[in-house]
């Protein structure tokens, strides 16, 4: 039986691909205010440019493609029972070939009711007011914005809890309930934390491997490391 590798990924691994992090340095996700164009607040104060910021990243992501980093967790499967629980809201996993991809925080290219959160539909084209569900309810990004609930959170901390070995790959680890996946793995299991930049991780009990380096080139590393470690146990 193949061993469980559950990998985090965040906005890193995309980056890579051309999109940009879901938050800059300054605070602005392409430009806007995160308040903005990702809260409830800002939907009900600004419907119509909620909208088209999403749009615009719904077209976005047709002109890019998964990288390396993507990949190579695809070719994983070869060897392990890969599960990828992702902060990002793009589709890349899937496109690399990733079968197993839990998204935390929706996916662009899905939409839902305004009414009822478990009527999600696919959408890859433009979103506009006046786009209804089935009920006659406007519909709106399949995005989990700041202030609201993660409906996926039970089901990564069942998979975290599970995993025999476990990866944190291009998230800074300060967005929760995410960043606090990490403290479900048990004691014994090892942990790899790929970022070109990698800060301390507080209250964690278990054996961190840091891969200082960019996504692609670091998940390159771990494959290397995890082969290994197979081959001595």
């Amino acid at each position: 039986m193949k061993k469980k590798l559950v990998v985090l990924t965040g906005a890193g691994i995309s980056a890579e691909s051309g999109i940009k992090t879901f938050r800059d340095t300054d605070g602005l996700w392409e430009g806007h205010d995160v308040m903005e164009v990702a809260t409830p607040e800002g939907w009900r104060k600004n419907q119509e440019l909620v909208l088209d910021f999403y749009n615009k990243r719904r077209q976005q992501l047709k002109e890019v493609e998964p990288n390396l980093g993507h990949k190579i967790l695809a070719e994983l499967e070869k060897d392990f029972d890969v599960y990828i629980i992702t902060q990002n809201v793009d589709d890349l996993h899937e496109r690399a070939g990733s079968s197993k991809v839990l998204h935390l925080h929706g996916e662009l290219l899905k939409v839902r009711s305004t009414k009822n959160r478990d009527l999600i539909l696919d959408w890859t084209d433009d979103l506009i007011t006046g786009d209804l569900d089935e009920n006659g309810h406007q519909l709106r990004p399949h995005i989990v914005w700041f202030g609201e609930d993660v409906p996926a959170l039970e089901e990564a901390i069942a998979i975290t809890e599970t995993a025999d070995y476990f990866a944190v790959i291009g998230t800074s680890l300060q967005v929760y309930p995410a960043a606090g996946l990490i403290s479900y793995t048990y004691s014994i299991t090892p942990v790899f934390y790929i970022d070109p930049k990698p800060i301390s991780i507080p209250n964690i009990r278990n054996k961190v491997e840091t891969i200082a380096k960019f996504a692609s080139e670091g998940v390159a590393d771990l494959r290397e490391k995890l082969l290994k470690l197979e081959k001595t146990t």
